[in-house]
């Protein structure tokens, strides 16, 4: 799995003008599953995010995880993260999963997000979203698994 996450001081995702998923302080992950992967990537993608200590503590340092300082995850579906885009101009999406087994996928790491951590927000799976954010920092990592 691959994703790209951002901490953010807010985020929100709009559906046809209506907010989905909102967070105040907190990170905002985008997600993209591969053909190869299982729950075992998902299950460790969640695990990595979760303890990633990029949350600056008293000192000012990058000490702290999204679960020590009690902030939201803004998790949305991303097929794009798999583009290839060195053969031509046009991006290739051949490295993303089938819809059918990455929505298996993106729903099991939301369901098993939401048991692991208190505040979780989505978008929707396949839906024409806009996004909004403030990345704080900026601070922008990513993660392949």
């Amino acid at each position: 799995m691959k994703a790209l996450i951002q901490r953010v001081s807010k985020a929100h995702v709009s559906i046809d003008g209506l907010i989905h998923g909102r967070i105040e302080h907190g990170l905002l992950v985008l997600i993209c599953a591969q053909p190869e992967d299982t729950e075992a990537e998902a299950d460790r993608l969640l695990n990595k995010l979760l303890k990633l200590r990029i949350f600056s503590d008293d000192a000012g340092k990058m000490n702290r995880s999204v679960q020590d300082v009690n902030g939201g995850l803004l998790i949305v579906s991303q097929f794009t993260l798999a583009a290839d885009v060195w053969s031509g101009n046009r991006p290739g999406f051949s490295a993303a999963a089938e819809p059918k087994h990455a929505e298996k996928l993106y729903d099991y790491f939301v369901a098993s997000a939401r048991q692991a951590h208190p505040l979780v927000e989505t978008g929707v799976f396949g839906a024409n979203m806009q996004i909004s954010l403030v990345n704080d920092g900026p601070v922008t990592i990513p993660i392949e698994i």
